[in-house]
């Protein structure tokens, strides 16, 4: 319950993130930041419609689509950062923070990167492109930050094409390439990892690391020095929930012997769907 709580705080917070990024940095300079926001502030800057009402509006149907492709508490989580974003965009006064528009475009990518990805890291997500992005590394082992760019650049593009002004669509596009690498940085399920355990109790080992829907593999072993004889269990997993194996590593058998080595790739069967938990 707890952690639920603080999952959720971490969602307000990610969105209270985006929403500056939007209203202090990208919207005073008519910036467009991609994906279904990107969408939101194009047709909010042509029309008399405001940016969050849209915003909400054109994420409903992605969040539908997500329901069932990627879990109850994922889309749940994504809800609340689309909430709540939608709320802070109508609480914080659009305000011109800095008046160099390449500046703004760093920075109001930097905030929104953060937000997005600390929303990923509590299981959920900012909504929009997150969602279909997310939906293709299900299948795809992908940086989920490379696939909301290449999405995102299409609508800057079009808009670059409808608006004639390239360079806010060049200025948009940095802010939305800062976001992608941001993203990547903190949402780091894509990196993967093997872990080589050598331990004395083996059953108890496996009881905890089968909870985590990774494969794990029993190996026979012996001490070329001492001649005891001993199982090594071996494991890939993702650098996200790397603190969650030594944890559970820590705790059943403190005198396990563990090496981890970075993956370059994994082939075969290899769970991606933890975030229908």
């Amino acid at each position: 319950m707890l952690r639920q709580i603080l999952n959720c705080l971490v969602v307000f917070l990610g969105a209270a993130l985006i929403a500056s990024g939007f209203n202090l940095f990208l919207i005073p300079h008519r910036l467009l930041s991609g994906g279904v926001s990107g969408l939101s502030m194009l047709v909010g800057y042509f029309t008399p419609l405001n940016i969050s009402l849209l915003y909400l509006l054109f994420n409903i149907p992605l969040l539908a689509a997500g329901w069932f492709q990627l879990g109850r508490r994922f889309i749940i989580m994504s809800m609340l950062s689309v909430v709540f974003t939608t709320w802070f965009l109508t609480v914080i006064p659009e305000h011109l923070v800095a008046t160099d528009m390449l500046l703004s475009s760093v920075f109001g990518g930097v905030l929104v990167g953060i937000g997005c990805g600390i929303s990923f890291r509590a299981g959920g997500s900012s909504g929009g492109f997150d969602i279909l992005g997310s939906i293709i590394t299900k299948y795809r082992d992908f940086p989920v930050g490379n696939v909301v760019v290449s999405l995102n650049g299409l609508v800057i593009l079009a808009a670059a094409y409808l608006d004639q002004n390239w360079n806010l669509a060049l200025s948009s596009m940095v802010s939305i390439y800062v976001t992608g690498k941001v993203l990547d940085m903190i949402h780091i399920s894509h990196l993967k990892v093997t872990v080589y355990i050598v331990t004395n109790r083996t059953d108890e080992l496996l009881q905890h690391l089968i909870g985590l829907q990774r494969g794990v593999t029993k190996i026979k072993t012996e001490g070329a020095y001492s001649h005891v004889e001993k199982d090594m269990l071996m494991t890939v997993t993702t650098r996200y929930e790397l603190a969650e194996l030594q944890r559970i590593i820590r705790t059943t058998d403190p005198q396990a012997f563990v090496n981890i080595v970075e993956t370059v790739g994994v082939m075969g069967s290899f769970r991606k769907d933890k975030m229908r938990k």
